[in-house]
């Protein structure tokens, strides 16, 4: 008798704009978190520098200098109520990248020049590649004790679940989808953020509805 076996199918690894996607969850930051962010993904990526200008990892006040060269957004706030969001970890992103790689600040003024999000977004997933790790295994959300412990567990609390008991008090907004359909979210759920608003979280719960319904 000669046993038959089906070949194995190895997982397909995720996209790595999909991975850099999963960032977006956790924003926004503080300036000293959104530093950290970016040094920790490119960290964690392997991603080994060309030249002497990018062996620095970001720091608060790189991003600071970047942004009064018009290489990063300014953040929305001033002072301490200022706050970055996942564009701004792009922008960071791209800029160490492209030093690495051997280029000037001035060279990094032209080619972002009118660039938008979604091209950034894609230069950055395509130079960190399959190397970048999803936020979970960001060295940021190890255990306390080091010197990240703090910027650790502040994102870990967008990754976990709430202990039972230990819910934090919240208002859930109303967005209507369809009429005679509504849908309510918490105000801290990260989808808010990620999807852009409840414009664009109204339009995704559309077209998920006409999936179901069209039986795809």
């Amino acid at each position: 008798m000669t046993a038959s076996f089906a070949p194995s199918v190895a997982p397909t690894a995720p996209e790595p704009i999909a991975v850099l996607r999963e960032y977006r969850t956790l924003a926004p930051w503080s300036l000293r978190d959104l530093a950290a962010v970016a040094a920790a993904v490119l960290e964690a990526s392997d991603v080994v520098p060309l030249n002497a200008a990018a062996r620095a990892r970001p720091t608060e006040r790189t991003i600071r200098f970047y942004v009064t060269r018009g290489l990063v957004s300014p953040p929305e706030g001033r002072g301490t109520a200022a706050v970055y969001g996942y564009r701004h970890l792009l922008q960071v992103l791209a800029i160490k990248l492209r030093q690495m790689e051997g280029a000037t600040l001035d060279t990094l003024s032209a080619e972002f020049a009118g660039m938008t999000g979604d091209v950034i977004e894609r230069r950055v997933a395509a130079a960190l590649g399959t190397t970048l790790p999803t936020p979970e295994r960001l060295p940021l959300l190890r255990p306390a004790g080091s010197s990240r412990g703090k910027v650790g567990r502040a994102l870990q609390q967008w990754l976990a679940s709430p202990a039972p008991g230990t819910e934090r008090s919240s208002t859930c907004r109303r967005i209507p989808v369809a009429p005679g359909l509504e849908v309510l979210v918490d105000e801290h759920h990260p989808v808010l953020r990620a999807m852009g608003g409840d414009v664009a979280v109204a339009e995704a719960v559309r077209q998920a509805l006409a999936h179901l319904i069209s039986g795809e």
